[in-house]
């Protein structure tokens, strides 16, 4: 059900989860030209891409359940290791889970088991009807 909704950016990444619980959310993404940097390597904005997704999917997901919704307060990812081909799979876990703000943690590796990139992200919790940027914040598709 999750990939149907995806969206936009998560679509054009080709992002597709293969897991997701209030307590784990895995996904992969499939190198190919269009994810590559000059020097043939991923683009770090791809992995801190998925780090932001996997780890937002999680929260929203705990969130949802209490009528609130959670937006990110901060990104940060740690490049390991350069890869070039073939599949980069993300696992994200909860590592602080309180009444107003979440932090969540993922490990992306290569087809080999390879760690690539580290990294976490700090949400803020809102209670239900907030509004940012003029709208009220509610999931969006398409």
């Amino acid at each position: 059900m999750i990939n149907e909704t995806r969206g936009g950016f998560n679509e054009a990444l080709g992002l597709r989860f293969t897991r997701v619980t209030s307590d784990e959310v895995v996904a992969e993404v499939p190198v190919g030209p269009h994810l590559l940097q000059p020097y043939g390597l991923v683009h770090g904005g791809v992995l801190a891409s998925m780090v932001e997704t996997l780890c937002s999917v999680g929260a929203a997901i705990d969130a949802m359940a209490r009528g609130k919704t959670t937006v990110g307060l901060e990104n940060s990812t740690s490049f390991l290791r350069a890869t070039r081909s073939g599949r980069l799979l993300g696992r994200a876990t909860p590592v602080h889970r309180g009444r107003r703000t979440q932090v969540w943690g993922v490990e992306i590796r290569d087809d080999a088991g390879e760690l690539v990139a580290t990294g976490r992200v700090r949400m803020m919790v809102l209670d239900e009807g907030a509004a940012l940027a003029g709208k009220t914040v509610g999931m969006q598709t398409g």
